[in-house]
């Protein structure tokens, strides 16, 4: 009898241990599960251990993705080459350019543009990326400045360059991943012979 009781304890325990268990880890990324405000974007990377933070709360393990390996990343880093940037947060998902000349039209005015990336999932489709510019117009005559986010042609045009460039650095990522694997598989072919 005491010998079922501790059977009975170990099943149980092993049917609560696995009942917990599911398949999170082969789960698909959805833009509606991902914050879009940067800061709780970290937060979740951090607390899930996927990021790092030095000092407090500093967070160890857990798995690294590279900015090298994220063809998004690299692609909007080679679209926006034309200006630097002051924030380029890989692990908040964000990039964002410094102010640059806007080539104002008006006289007695100089109007600058900001561009800013957010990624909103690591696949490369249409809805992964969220571009929005902001426009500085100052007066010459030193009266102030005035800063909005504009709605511009210059998004979807940003955005379909990412997209494309992404696309293209996927694919050749895949042709040297196959070029890797035939010349490994005739290396081992070779050998058993």
């Amino acid at each position: 009898m005491h010998f079922l009781k501790k059977y009975f304890i170990f099943l149980f325990l092993i049917f609560f241990t696995f009942s917990g268990c599911s398949n999170n880890f082969l789960r698909r990324a959805d833009v509606k599960d991902i914050p879009i405000n940067v800061n709780d974007r970290v937060k979740k990377n951090i607390e899930e251990g996927r990021g790092i933070r030095f000092g407090k709360g500093s967070s160890s393990g857990g798995t690294f993705d590279f900015a090298s390996s994220n063809e998004l990343w690299r692609a909007s880093m080679d679209v926006l080459n034309f200006v630097p940037f002051s924030n380029a947060s890989y692990s908040g998902g964000i990039l964002i350019t410094e102010w640059f000349d806007g080539n104002s039209n008006v006289k007695n005015e100089k109007r600058d543009l900001k561009i800013t990336v957010r990624f909103l999932t690591n696949e490369i489709r249409a809805d992964a990326l969220d571009i929005s510019v902001h426009e500085r117009v100052c007066q010459s005559n030193g009266t102030g400045c005035n800063v909005n986010k504009i709605m511009s042609n210059i998004e979807p045009e940003i955005k379909l360059a990412i997209l494309k460039r992404a696309a293209i650095l996927q694919n050749d990522q895949f042709s040297k991943n196959a070029k890797k694997y035939r010349s490994k598989k005739r290396t081992t072919i070779g050998n058993n012979k």
